[in-house]
Order: structure tokens, then C-alpha cells, then sequence
């Protein structure tokens, strides 16, 4: 039996969820992959430093999130791209589900960059289809145990080995991870491990078996290494609501098949359709102390079936603060299979799933860019990422070309330009009203649970989906984007939920408001404003006021209190005239600020002498 854990405080794998894969030694700590570009062992820069290698964009973690970002920048002009990750060549675990009309958005978004996904038994990197995708709500709500929801949307299992193939081009891999941790806003320990500079970074990196680290030069740094990331610092800023945790046990296993009468199903699960949601607790029937702890702590069934007698069931907590334990959800998964008459015969694989959902935005101002996981990208209701993580990686990947193709590109810029292609203030407003729906979750109970989403997949698709999508460019999005859809389809959602339900909705959305943040308010109403944008912003208090630097300038020019004009104000005076008189003026905005500190000594009537600094900025 294989045990794969996905737990982000142990390495990197999509941002969300991390995988634990043992690796045999490698001997290399450069190796090629798809790349165009040779690396020297040693480059030096014409500062004198020393670097082991430089590149235009470093990603940090080789999960999808990175790998795709690292893809899509290399496949633009002419990019040097290095993915550095310890452990890239093992495998990622997760099993991702997804819609199958979402993975089609990201498909045609990334054969747009040149890059198909391909292979999988069912092709575009899909290991399996459903036509159908089937719910279980029964036990509440007069709704029948036995009653099965049927949504008439395909959904798709991704075939992780065929993903990571197709997104491992146009780069080239460092077997090395960042030593590093930040301390406040682009301040990092151990001191110098990670250094800004007006052209780039330097950060330093360790292999599995090296004793010193090598340092890495690049213009942009891209950390894709989870919602735990010790490189990035989120805006904890009050009000401040932390994450919830969607906690899992997943086991891909074989069953025994002998005795079925119906071999079209797995107990009660039809072969033919994904089962996304079971929120039955009636094999807790019997057993009042169970059945207590699972109302109040619920859980979910999701079942894959995989083809012959092979189906992956994952027993899930959606999302709970503190998080639920792994072992509660491995015994309540094998304890309703029993009841449903499953017979499992081998556990060929286990999976630990651990996902941060919610929490608060990375930081602004930061140098360092996160994608995934580091950015908060996890749907916060639902814990879905993949397809939101991917299509990210595309608004960053253009935003980062359309700077670097400037005459003159801006590294702050550059950053600034790509956090606000993930999270506009427009972006932030739809998550906030995802947030609001984890926090309203977390608070119910089975009996909520089953109502809530009984009353969910009763909404037209374009509603729910566009909900579960939330991310500029995939299906239905569309009418989540603004904030009158957003109002437009909660009075609808409401109207659908059982009267206890919707009562409790409507109390939390009143609580929540008055007493956590405004957060809601904003998404839904024009009200409050914009939320802080990412946008680049110049500082321009080093500017300052340049008309009343230039009028001293002028005055010192034309005082007769000095015997002979100051060196430094004469070559200040002759290169602004020689400036003004060869070159269009400069607006404010765009001043290069060329600070010349000039010491002049006044002979005052007293005949004493007074030291004024006087700082011009032309």
C-alpha cells in the first residue's frame, strides 16, 4: 500500500496541499527542461557579485501552480526560466476533480500560450469522465435517505502524471529550495539569504546533500509554495477573519464485487456518475454518541469510480475551524462503506488531504509575487483550486510580459502589475463573498449542510456554477462578477433553502456584518468602495515638491549671500539647463529622483556660520 501525504508544512505540490514523495538521490543540482537558454556554473555581474546562476523569473515549488506559471513564462519571446524545487521529480498525488466545461476554459487558455494538455485515457490530460455528477442529501427536510440529486454536468478526473508532462516545458529545474523566511515586508532571515534591488533579486538556495547554498539571480521571484509559506506575508490587518481547513482521508481501493447483483454500481453509487457530495449519517444509526459527533462535526462521502472494480472514496470535512481529524475521517469512511455493503478487499493507496480555505491576501508592496496557494487562490466555500490556480497562472504570465516588453521595465512594477491580475479590487469583492459563504458553512450543522446544498444544486447552473467557479474566465463566472449578480443571486439562493436554512442564513449575514467585518456589504452593494488595490504606485514623498526645490535652486543662483556659487549647485544648475534645453520635460510622476546633498555655509551679520542642508531633486 502506497501513503501519500498532502500536508503543506512538509513540501510543496500545488499550493493548497503538498505532496510527501520518497526520491532517490540525484547527483545534479542543474538539469534541463525544455529550456533554450545554457546555464553558466558561474555568472558575475558588472557589481562584482558572484551569482551561481541568474535567470529572468525564478518560481519557487514545482506543483502545478508552479509549473504552469514557469511554462507559460517560458513559452513568451525569449524568457529564462528556472523552477527550483528539492523534490521535482516526484510525483503529484492529489486526485483533482473537476468540472469538465471549467477544464475546457483552462484548455483553451493555455493552447492560446502554445501549450496542449495531452495524454490521459480520456486525452487533454483527463484520466476519467462522468456524464453525470450525483448528490446525496437524504435525512432531513422530509427528503428521502435513499433520494439521489443528479446534476446533468459532466465532471473529469485530471490524470496528474499527464498534467505534469504537459507542463514541464520551456524551463529549466534547480534541485534546490530557499533557505529563507520573512521577518516584514521584503525583510527576510538569515540576513542576506534573500536580497532586493532596484534590477532583481538575489536569493540563496540549498540542495538535499549540499553543505553550502548557491545563490540565484533573477529578475522576478515566484513563490507557489503553499498557503503556509514562509516567504510572504498576508495583510492580518483588522478585521481579519483566519482560514478554515478542508481536511480529508482518501483511499484508492479494490473492492469484491462477487456477491453484487447490480455490478453498473458500487452500493449504492452508479458507476456511470462521479458522486461529488453523500451527507447521509444513517450508518450511524444505533449509536447516539456517533451520530452526535457527526451531526455537529459533518462529513461528506465523494467516490471516483475508477473502472473494474477500482474506486477512489474520500471521506471530507468541507471546512471546519479547528480543523477535523484525519483519523475521524478515515474511521467514518470505512464505516460507511461497510454499511453501504462495500467489500474492500486492498487499500492501494491512502491520501492525507489538508487545505487552507479563506484567510486573509497576501501583503502589498512585496517584491516577492505568490501564485496558488501563497496568493490565498483556494475557492474559500469549497476548497477547489486547480482550475482557478491555472488560470491565474495565465493573468500573471501576461502581465510580467506586457512590463518586461516596456522600453524600460519596472521590477516593482512588474509584481504589483501581476498580484492585481489575480486580485483586482473586483476579484477581492467576489471572494469576500466566498469568504462569507465558508464562514456561514463552518457554522451548520449535517441537517444545515444537506439543506444548504440541497437547495444549491436546485439554482439554475449558471448561478451555482458560476459560484463554485469564481475566477475571471471560467464557466459562469460571469454572473458572479459584479456585484448586483452577486446581490441577485443570494435573494435567489435564499428563496431556495429550506425556511430553517434560509432563516439562519439571513441572521449570519446580519452578525457577520455587524460584528466581523463589511467585507459581505461591500461585494454586494455598491456601498464602502473599492477594496485596496495591488496597483503599482509610486512613492512620491521622495519626490516631493519640485517647484519649490527648483525656486531655491533658482534663489541660491541669484543670491548675492554667496561670494562664489557652490560646486554642487553649479553642476546641478548646468545639467538641468542642458537637460531642459535637449529633452522633453519630465512630468512629475516619471522624475528620476538624483538627490545631491549640498553643505553650504551662510556668513550671517553676526559673521557666525549656520550649516543648512538643502536637498535638490531634479
Amino acid at each position: 500500500m502506497k501513503t501519500v501525504l498532502l500536508l503543506p508544512f512538509l513540501t510543496t505540490s500545488l499550493g493548497d496541499a503538498f505532496s510527501v514523495t520518497l526520491t532517490s538521490p540525484t547527483h545534479s543540482i542543474l538539469s534541463a527542461v525544455s529550456h533554450r537558454h545554457s546555464a553558466a556554473a558561474t555568472t558575475t555581474t558588472s557589481l562584482h557579485a558572484t551569482y551561481d546562476d541568474t535567470c529572468d523569473v525564478l518560481v519557487l515549488g514545482s506543483g502545478p501552480a508552479g509549473c504552469a506559471v514557469a511554462s507559460l513564462l517560458g513559452s513568451i519571446d525569449d524568457l529564462d526560466v528556472v523552477v527550483a524545487s528539492q523534490n521535482f521529480d516526484a510525483d503529484w498525488v492529489p486526485n483533482y476533480g473537476v468540472w469538465k466545461d471549467e477544464w475546457d476554459c483552462v484548455l483553451k487558455r493555455y493552447k492560446n500560450f502554445g501549450i496542449d494538455m495531452e495524454g490521459g485515457k480520456e486525452g487533454r490530460s483527463i484520466d476519467r469522465e462522468w456524464p453525470v455528477t450525483d448528490c446525496y442529501f437524504g435525512g432531513s427536510f422530509n427528503i428521502p435517505t435513499e433520494q439521489r440529486l443528479r446534476v446533468d454536468r459532466p465532471y473529469c478526473r485530471v490524470d496528474r502524471f499527464a498534467l505534469k508532462k504537459s507542463l514541464t516545458k520551456n524551463f529549466r529545474v534547480v534541485k534546490a529550495n530557499h533557505i529563507s523566511e520573512a521577518i516584514g515586508i521584503n525583510m527576510y532571515s538569515p540576513a542576506g539569504s534573500i536580497i532586493h534591488d532596484a534590477d532583481g533579486t538575489s536569493i540563496q538556495l540549498t540542495t538535499k546533500d549540499s553543505t553550502a547554498p548557491i545563490t540565484m539571480r533573477a529578475k522576478i521571484v515566484i513563490d507557489t509554495t503553499g498557503h503556509e509559506t514562509k516567504l510572504l506575508l498576508k495583510d492580518t490587518r483588522e478585521p481579519y477573519t483566519p482560514p478554515g481547513f478542508q481536511i480529508a482521508y482518501g483511499a484508492l481501493v479494490e473492492i469484491d464485487e462477487s456477491k453484487s447483483a447490480d455490478k453498473s454500481k458500487v452500493g449504492p453509487y452508479d458507476k456511470d456518475a462521479m458522486t461529488l457530495f453523500d451527507y447521509r449519517t444513517d450508518h450511524f444509526d444505533g449509536d447516539e454518541d456517533a451520530t452526535i459527533k457527526a451531526t455537529k462535526a459533518p462529513t461528506f462521502m465523494y467516490a471516483m469510480p475508477l473502472g473494474e472494480n477500482r474506486i477512489f472514496f474520500e471521506e471530507t470535512s468541507l471546512v471546519a475551524r479547528p480543523a477535523m481529524s484525519f483519523q475521524a475521517c478515515k474511521d467514518r469512511c470505512f464505516r460507511r462503506l461497510k454499511h453501504l455493503g462495500i467489500d474492500v478487499t486492498k487499500v492501494v493507496e491512502e491520501e492525507y488531504c489538508y487545505i487552507p480555505m479563506g484567510g486573509a491576501l497576501p501583503a502589498r508592496d512585496q517584491r516577492i509575487l505568490g501564485l496558488g496557494g501563497a496568493a490565498a487562490m483556494v475557492h474559500p466555500s469549497t476548497g477547489y483550486h486547480i482550475c482557478r490556480a491555472l488560470m491565474g497562472a495565465c493573468d500573471v504570465a501576461n502581465a510580467i510580459r506586457e512590463e518586461f516588453a516596456k522600453e524600460q521595465p519596472n521590477v516593482d512594477r512588474a509584481v504589483a502589475a501581476a498580484y492585481h491580475s489575480l486580485w483586482s479590487p473586483n476579484n477581492i469583492r467576489q471572494r469576500n463573498f466566498a469568504n462569507f459563504g465558508g464562514e456561514f458553512l463552518m457554522k451548520q450543522d449535517v441537517v444545515g449542510l444537506r439543506g444548504f446544498f440541497d437547495g444549491f444544486f436546485r439554482l439554475p447552473i449558471e448561478l451555482w456554477g458560476g459560484f463554485l467557479a469564481g475566477w475571471p474566465g471560467l464557466i459562469y463566472n460571469e454572473n458572479h462578477e459584479t456585484w448586483y449578480k452577486r446581490i441577485m443571486y443570494g435573494v435567489n439562493f435564499i428563496l431556495k433553502l429550506p425556511p430553517p436554512v434560509a432563516w439562519a442564513m439571513f441572521t449570519n449575514i446580519v452578525s457577520y456584518s455587524i460584528f466581523e467585518n463589511l467585507s459581505l456589504i461591500q461585494s454586494v452593494t455598491p456601498l464602502l468602495g473599492e477594496p485596496e488595490s495591488y496597483e503599482y504606485m509610486r512613492n512620491t514623498d521622495r519626490i516631493g515638491d519640485v517647484a519649490a526645490k527648483q525656486e531655491a535652486l533658482r534663489m541660491i543662483q541669484a543670491s548675492l549671500a554667496f561670494a562664489e556659487m557652490p560646486t554642487e549647485v553649479a553642476a546641478i544648475a548646468e545639467g538641468s539647463e542642458t537637460k531642459t534645453s535637449t529633452e522633453k520635460p519630465i512630468a512629475e510622476a516619471e522624475m528620476t529622483s538624483m538627490a545631491v546633498e549640498l553643505e553650504t555655509v551662510i556668513d550671517t551679520e553676526e559673521d557666525s556660520e549656520e550649516e543648512k542642508l538643502i536637498t535638490i531633486e531634479v
